[in-house]
């Protein structure tokens, strides 16, 4: 077995295997990843040059994260996660990120205890469905993603990441919240979603619901740590589908879920 960076030649085999494991990933963000920070991102191979495992990682302005960590179950237990997991987290040190975050499983989460992260939120996935026809959207061609509500939530500047989501998505915006509604497989996702209350958010996520075809799946990843989130989520037909522990490790960051109502990615990105 041999660590070697991910290729973009080798996004095919990272997509097969988010299939078996019936993961929601898409070849973009690999283009992403591997075009904005491919020093962190590796692939462990076998002795006959095939892929056994894959993990990316993203540089922001003072923090990271990392994603994308999966192992051919043939490889499995044989330490391949821990070695492509401590090669990304080394790149990241040595990029310069104070604090390095990630979604853990069940089935992870022991692993990064192991290294230092610890727990701060739980995201819940939650899928409802488009309503377009039962209301009056109100995307804009001039919208535009406020960063700055972005970084009170996060604590860092993601600029990067918010460009490429923002150029391929749609935005939706008022004084104070903004949302993208962005393809999703054959589904749509509403993230990143900021906003200063829950009552702002309430308007947008109803404008982008109202701009998605009615009883198309739509996907919002939102911290549980935001109780208005949930609440306007649950009231308007989205049930939870599942979720993971958001962990950090290094420095605390000044993280504030009641900002975040929707993540950009995932699980891969935040």
């Amino acid at each position: 077995m041999i660590i070697q960076p991910f290729l973009k030649d080798d996004i095919a085999a990272f997509l097969g295997l988010a299939a078996s494991e019936r993961w929601v990933a898409e070849a973009w963000e690999f283009d992403f990843l591997l075009t904005t920070f491919p020093e962190g991102c590796f692939c462990v191979r076998d002795d006959s040059g095939g892929a056994a495992g894959f993990v990316t990682s993203l540089l922001h302005e003072r923090s990271g994260w990392i994603g994308n960590l999966i192992v051919d179950k043939r490889y499995r237990g044989k330490g391949v996660g821990e070695t492509l997991f401590v090669n990304s987290l080394d790149a990241l040190g040595r990029a310069g990120a104070e604090t390095v975050w990630l979604t853990a499983s069940n089935m992870g989460k022991s692993l990064y205890e192991k290294h230092g992260f610890c727990r701060i939120d739980t995201i819940i996935r939650w899928t409802g469905q488009g309503k377009k026809g039962m209301g009056a959207g109100c995307s804009r061609p001039d919208a535009v993603f406020d960063r700055n509500i972005d970084r009170l939530g996060w604590g860092d500047r993601r600029d990067a990441l918010l460009n490429v989501i923002a150029g391929r998505g749609t935005v939706v915006a008022e004084s104070s919240a903004c949302a993208v509604i962005q393809p999703c497989g054959n589904a749509v996702q509403v993230g990143p979603l900021g906003a200063m209350d829950a009552d702002d958010a309430a308007r947008v996520i109803d404008d982008a619901l109202a701009g998605i075809p009615h009883g198309m799946k739509v996907y919002v990843d939102a911290p549980a740590g935001n109780k208005g989130a949930l609440k306007l989520l649950f009231e308007r037909g989205f049930r939870n589908q599942g979720s993971n522990e958001l962990m950090y490790a290094g420095k605390k960051p000044e993280y504030r879920p009641e900002y975040i109502f929707g993540l950009a990615t995932m699980g891969s990105c935040g």
